[in-house]
């Protein structure tokens, strides 16, 4: 169930990311659409996390810890300490540097996807990387992007990409463990 829950929150701020994001230079129809589909794939996210906590509840799959330990033990904390003080801290800075508005999603999506990055290891769960290097990528692209007549597009970019990789990621990961979960409660 924690790792469940570490994907429901990442599926959480992947919907954040595309509903605050989804909007111009995006056609009004576009970003309806897209804050649709991201709505159903938290909804779906939601879903699986419901019917794994009730295949738990239910006594068909017993309750056991993670190899390696919590997922939100100590080195957990300290990641997410981090981040809070990049984040919080970071978008102080840029504004008093005099950044454009629109580069405050693209920090956002750098730290964020560098926090997946970092817990990767301490989760042993390298299926981290894609929700974690690629919004780490999109974050980079949206401050070059910034220097360029493109900058109207960073919080596409660098938001809406990111909420999306996400949401995916989640989605995927979920259903995996939603797989392993029912196979789990086959076999007892």
């Amino acid at each position: 169930m924690q790792r469940l829950i570490g994907l429901l929150v990442g599926a959480v701020f992947g919907m954040l990311f595309v509903a605050i994001n989804a909007h111009e230079p995006l056609p009004s129809t576009a970003g309806i659409l897209l804050r649709v589909a991201a709505g159903v794939a938290l909804a779906f996210v939601i879903f699986v996390y419901m019917v794994a906590g009730k295949l738990i509840k239910t006594g068909a799959v017993p309750q056991s810890g993670q190899a390696g330990g919590p997922m939100f033990g100590k080195a957990y904390l300290v990641i997410v300490g981090i981040e809070v003080v990049l984040l919080f801290g970071g978008l102080p800075v840029l504004g008093a540097l005099g950044v454009p508005a629109q580069v405050n999603v693209a920090w956002i999506a750098f730290v964020v996807g560098a926090h997946f990055v970092a817990l990767a290891p301490v989760w042993k769960a390298p299926s981290m990387l894609v929700p974690g290097v690629v919004p780490t990528v999109l974050g980079i692209a949206g401050f070059v992007m910034a220097g360029t007549s493109a900058i109207a597009w960073v919080p596409f970019v660098s938001g809406v990409l990111s909420g999306v990789t996400l949401l995916g990621a989640s989605a995927v990961l979920s259903w995996q463990q939603l797989a392993e979960l029912r196979k789990v409660a086959a076999t007892s």
